[in-house]
């Protein structure tokens, strides 16, 4: 039962991984490419080797992302690097078969070619990102100083493409001061697209559950919610009466279970649920300095 379940989740995995490909493919050949507006990241590089020497996209990509994939397996594991191969070459097949497809940009307005491109770059990059893959290209090196720093890999995305959309105003002979701002544009809105989807999955919440019925609900949400919790003791202010206060740490998307546990054994319990900023430890995420 347990190999079967690790096979549908590491299938979904792959699926989702699929899907957030064929969005930043879309975002890239369907917006930025046709409308010539340089983004960031490898496949802005390949997108200037394709605007000046005419070079197909997808295989640009995949070549300069063979070095940077054996250093991704190196220093983030085996399972990164099987994942990223898989995106890579999706993604690089998605690039030559797309482009073709968008000889002219779906909106005629350069300004919505940028914003539109850039948000469904950014959210095809974060899906993902949360599945465990990378689109390759500066996204491996963003998530190796990632790994062992406290720092968004939107920033770091960010940050790595100011030089790639620069140089496109002194390579590309049909780049202008407007379509580079355009290009600055369309990776700020990638970067809080990709922070967006990626603080939207591991955002995390605080309860805390006053109950007379504290033992029963401790063990509905430790054996059916299937999350850890712990017992503190406090006192009421107006009765004096001891009571048990649960304290649970759980994942947004998992609040709903935790209040369809507390409501089958006590639905009269008092509960309070504040967003946390940050959870490091087991089960969450690691401290990194």
């Amino acid at each position: 039962m347990q190999k079967k379940t690790a096979i549908l989740k590491e299938l979904r995995s792959y699926f989702m991984l699929t899907l957030g490909l064929v969005i930043g493919t879309l975002g890239w050949t369907a917006f930025l490419i046709p409308a010539k507006i340089v983004g960031g990241g490898l496949t802005g590089i390949a997108t200037i080797m394709y605007l000046t020497m005419g070079f197909d996209i997808g295989l640009t990509s995949l070549v300069i992302n063979a070095f940077l994939i054996l250093l991704a397996m190196r220093v983030l594991g085996a399972s990164f690097g099987i994942k990223t191969i898989y995106c890579v070459l999706v993604m690089s097949g998605l690039l030559t078969l797309f482009r073709p497809l968008f000889e002219q940009p779906v909106v005629s307005e350069l300004m919505m070619n940028a914003i539109i491109g850039g948000m469904l770059a950014g959210l095809g990059a974060g899906i993902v990102f949360v599945n465990g893959g990378s689109t390759g290209g500066v996204d491996i090196i963003a998530m190796i100083i990632n790994k062992y720093k406290n720092i968004s890999l939107g920033r770091l995305l960010l940050g790595m493409d100011v030089l790639i959309i620069t140089s496109s105003f002194f390579l590309v002979q049909t780049s202008s001061i407007e379509t580079v701002v355009y290009g600055f544009m369309t990776m700020a809105i990638l970067a809080y697209t990709v922070d967006l989807v990626i603080s939207g999955n591991k955002q995390t919440v605080q309860f805390f559950i006053i109950s007379k019925k504290p033992e029963e609900l401790r063990k509905s949400v430790i054996f059916e919610a299937e999350r850890g919790l712990t017992i503190l003791h406090g006192k009421g202010g107006y009765s004096g009466e001891d009571r048990q206060v649960l304290m649970v740490i759980a994942r947004k998307s998992e609040t709903q279970e935790i209040f369809k546990v507390v409501k089958q054994i006590d639905p009269d319990a008092f509960i309070t649920v504040g967003t946390v900023m940050g959870v490091y430890g087991q089960g969450f995420d690691k401290i990194k300095i």
